[in-house]
């Protein structure tokens, strides 16, 4: 039986849906990561190394997900990590997935090549909303970017760290598809064979525009040179210089997405950063990168209690999350889960996401013996999940 939205029992459910509903282009672009995509499973196979040893006997019925993070308190230990060209796989998206993360009281991190601005996002009362910068090579344009988003009143900056240069995604050159973007027969083809998607597209417009870079590109440029621009804008090298200058320049939390290495999450503390998120770009840069779960024992042995450590790459189950958070992490956040929602069924398909997750994710809360997510560490884990292998040198 082909499942809906409605039967959707499991983020494997939801990528199913968004399959079928994407061109294969868009899909790929969606599901992969590079070259032999190793780093993407690996992301998610290092969660199945790791097992719980439930406590019993304890009264769970009033277990909880809501976490504290920079003074707020969230209705569960994860968010929705910034992901970029969402208005591609639906119209709106950008906005849909920010409406579903509001409407379960937890945090949005707006990618800095969505297709919805900032002011837009925070026009519309989104203020749970934390921007994502993509550092451009013309300095003055992240600046500005960045005073935009204090203007606005956005009070959470994620800077990613990560792209130093362009992966090889072979699925999408494969494809075809990137920047600048090509037409091809194939593609064609694809479209016209998921005319839900099609009709949606063609009733937008076309091709979105990339908002946030919209005013540097110049007012009248088209979505295609607005998309084109920003090739010529990114990757852009990012040094602790930089990072010197956005501390000095942003007023609010100031968080590093992309760290992976004890090394430079030191550095951050010494650079007065106020939180990590720890991540390999969810397997889309370097295919031989360390899991992210992986690294993240590492960083948060390297820093201690000194800051936020967060994470995201390969959660697809709520035992995922609490798995991240008995090994350090101080929230979560998941990508592909709530695209794959939004992709198979707008606003409805991402609350859908987030709720299979905060349902699996109580459930381990009840059956490991805790109430709160604070009370969740190693000693729940089987014991050969607990020694710090593989940690990189100091």
């Amino acid at each position: 039986m082909r499942r809906s939205l409605e039967t959707a029992l499991s983020i494997a459910d939801l990528r199913s849906l968004a399959r079928r509903t994407l061109p294969r282009f868009l899909y790929d672009y969606l599901d992969g990561g590079v070259e032999d995509e190793t780093g993407l499973n690996r992301n998610v196979d290092a969660f199945a190394q790791h097992a719980f040893v439930p406590r019993y006997l304890r009264d769970v019925e009033e277990a909880r997900g809501t976490t504290k993070l920079f003074g707020r308190t969230y209705e569960q230990p994860f968010g929705i990590a910034p992901t970029g060209f969402a208005g591609l796989l639906r119209p709106g998206a950008d906005l849909m997935l920010a409406r579903a993360a509001a409407g379960r009281g937890i945090p949005f991190i707006l990618s800095g090549v969505s297709n919805t601005s900032l002011e837009d996002a925070c026009h519309h009362g989104l203020r749970q909303t934390w921007l994502q910068l993509y550092p451009s090579k013309d300095k003055s344009i992240a600046l500005d970017v960045i005073d935009r988003a204090a203007r606005v009143g956005i009070d959470h900056l994620v800077v990613t760290v990560d792209i130093p240069v362009g992966s090889k995604r072979e699925r999408d050159l494969r494809n075809g598809f990137g920047l600048p973007w090509k037409h091809n027969s194939r593609a064609t083809m694809e479209a016209l064979l998921h005319p839900g998607w099609l009709l949606r597209f063609l009733n937008n417009g076309g091709l979105p525009f990339f908002e946030d870079w919209r005013p540097y590109a110049g007012r009248q440029a088209s979505p295609m040179q607005v998309a084109n621009f920003v090739r010529t804008q990114s990757p852009a090298q990012v040094t602790w210089t930089d990072i010197k200058e956005f501390r000095r320049r942003w007023g609010g939390k100031l968080i590093l997405k992309g760290i992976m290495h004890p090394d430079d999450a030191r550095q951050a503390v010494g650079h007065g950063v106020d939180g990590i998120i720890v991540s390999n770009h969810g397997g889309r840069q370097l295919d031989r990168a360390a899991s992210s779960l992986t690294a993240l024992r590492a960083v948060r042995a390297a820093v201690g209690s000194a800051l936020p450590v967060m994470m995201d790459g390969g959660v697809r189950r709520g035992a995922d999350v609490a798995l991240a958070l008995c090994f350090g992490a101080s929230f979560v956040f998941v990508g592909r889960p709530t695209l794959y929602g939004v992709a198979a069924g707008g606003k409805k398909g991402a609350t859908k996401a987030i709720d299979i997750l905060a349902d699996e994710l109580l459930r381990v809360l009840r059956q490991v013996g805790v109430r709160e997510v604070g009370e969740l560490d190693t000693s729940l884990l089987l014991a050969s999940s607990r020694p710090e292998v593989g940690l990189l040198p100091s």
